[in-house]
């Protein structure tokens, strides 16, 4: 057991089965890990569907570039769990980095850089390498860990409902075309499993996500089958796609070619990383509080963004579309009370070998979007309700953490819910007149025809871009505003809930770095 065990891994909550460094026997690992991967595969299948049709790649490509995203979701986990901050997470696409992504699309494949899918994916692969490197600096060399002595429960609570609110209004819910007895069919039975007869059977209380995602997908397979779904329909399994694909699919290290950089899309890129920072800090305190663990030290926290920021640099010579904490599993330790980093591990070692397999991909895309709907629903009100937790160590007679607190609420959700009217960071620059700003600028005498003129336009892209980008994520804005305003409206220190958290943190000795535990010879090795 290493130092940061005992930070508080396994003395945690009540209602975990299996804390963090506990293992589990293998077979029962192994099913665990997979439920724990099933909880994130509509995010994971969606941003790569997304990119491929935004890009228009070739159908028969699909396939290997859905793999790919499970081989680096794979490797990343396994990277985070044993180099970074050991944290029982998984680790796939970001939503965050989806935006940007989706506007380095729009502008190469409009003929602003080369045109086809593939000119747009070396560019987006060398925006994602350029921009994690910095990542990659800001988490190793400490600049994002110091922001904790910043984040008080005031900041921590909305940022972390934030996480769990942003996806209520997702497709796979609120579709127009919904199957809601299929949605409510996976809902009933997760909420069946997990709540009312979890004490009933261990089956019940370790695999309800697992065992309602399969009993709802052979409803919907055997109805599709019989003719009673047709192929319109949203419960609808696409049976024969299974085999349309390769065995093995040929994933490798820069298959879609050589990355591209440009620097515009270097900066554009950069701030879904920004979001993808504050959104994993906030993953990061979601996960210590349902399990019971103490909070993240500054150490843990620099060496899990600094991971991340590696990962992403992978997966951008891998060719997908980053890689960031997934929220989605940290909702599964909720319902299932698993939490075990050997129960992660282990299922990032299936995904990461099922990637190679094109049946795999194209098996788990049949899954119908409603059971993913209801998957969503049961486990983000989870995560809403961990950060609202977070409450409890606050005055909450206190009117300024009161105004806080709904403040950040209210702008994480309406900013994004505004920025949704345009399409990509494109129709934003066209609706807050960018072009019509900065032409007088650059008509300027002092300025026409010389290298200010790049320099200048090129900046003003990109601050309108990232206002954009950050603006598009819920829990970045509303994150953002309970920072500034709970460290610029006076208030104690007991007031505001640090008294409590600097109790609760786990000391910097605690957490022990892979050099610490088996190269540097700490005390922690022999126990590690």
């Amino acid at each position: 057991m290493t130092g940061e065990d005992t930070a508080g891994g396994n003395a945690g909550a009540d209602d975990i089965e299996y804390g963090i460094d506990d293992q589990p026997p293998l077979g029962e690992s192994a099913v665990l890990g997979v439920q724990h991967y099933l909880t994130m595969v509509g995010a994971n299948i969606a941003v790569p569907l997304l990119l491929a049709d935004a890009m228009g790649m070739p159908d028969p490509l699909w396939p290997q570039f859905i793999g790919t995203f499970f081989v680096v979701s794979g490797i990343a986990t396994l990277a985070q769990t044993t180099f970074g901050n050991r944290y029982p997470i998984v680790q796939g696409a970001p939503f965050s980095m989806l935006a940007p992504a989706l506007a380095i699309i729009g502008v190469v494949t409009a003929g602003g850089a080369g045109g086809d899918w593939q000119a747009a994916l070396v560019q987006l692969q060398g925006a994602i390498i350029l921009a994690a490197v910095v990542q990659v600096a800001m988490g190793y060399f400490g600049l994002v860990g110091k922001l904790q002595r910043y984040l008080s429960p005031v900041a921590i609570a909305p940022t972390i409902a934030l996480i769990g609110l942003a996806l209520f209004d997702a497709g796979q819910i609120t579709s127009p075309e919904q199957s809601w007895w299929l949605l409510g069919l996976t809902l009933g039975l997760i909420l069946l499993f997990s709540q009312y007869l979890d004490l009933k059977h261990r089956a019940f209380r370790l695999y309800p996500v697992i065992l309602a995602i399969g009993i709802s997908w052979i409803v919907a397979a055997a109805l599709s089958a019989a003719g009673a779904l047709g192929s319109g329909h949203p419960g609808y399994v696409p049976l024969g796609d299974v085999t349309t694909t390769s065995l093995v699919l040929p994933i490798r290290p820069f298959q879609w070619g050589t990355p591209e950089v440009t620097t515009a899309f270097v900066v554009g890129m950069f701030a879904g990383v920004l979001a993808s920072i504050v959104e994993s800090i906030g993953d990061y305190y979601a996960v210590a509080n349902l399990t019971g663990a103490a909070a993240p030290s500054e150490k843990r926290i620099n060496h899990g963004i600094g991971m991340e920021g590696l990962m992403n640099v992978f997966s951008g010579i891998m060719g997908t579309g980053g890689s960031t904490s997934y929220s989605e599993n940290i909702g599964a330790i909720g319902l299932t009370g698993v939490a075990s980093r050997y129960v992660v591990q282990l299922g990032a070692v299936i995904m990461l070998l099922v990637g190679f397999i094109g049946y795999f991909g194209q098996l788990i895309a049949t899954i119908p979007d409603p059971i993913i709907g209801g998957l969503f629903i049961a486990m983000f009100a989870q995560i809403v309700a961990v950060g609202i937790g977070n409450l409890k160590h606050v005055d909450l007679d206190s009117s300024r953490n009161v105004f806080i607190v709904g403040f950040a609420l209210f702008v994480g959700l309406a900013i994004p819910s505004y920025m949704g009217n345009f399409d990509s960071t494109l129709a934003f620059r066209e609706a807050v007149g960018l072009a019509g700003a900065i032409d007088p600028l650059l008509g300027a005498d002092a300025i026409a025809g010389t290298v200010l003129v790049p320099v200048i336009e090129g900046a003003a892209i990109a601050v309108v871009d990232t206002i954009y980008i950050i603006g598009s994520t819920g829990m970045a804005i509303g994150g953002l505003a309970a920072l500034v305003l709970d460290n610029t409206i006076p208030g104690t220190r007991t007031e505001r809930g640090l008294a409590e958290l600097d109790r609760l943190t786990e000391d910097e000795t605690e957490f022990n770095t892979f050099w610490d535990r088996w190269i540097g010879g700490t005390e922690s090795q022999a126990e590690g």
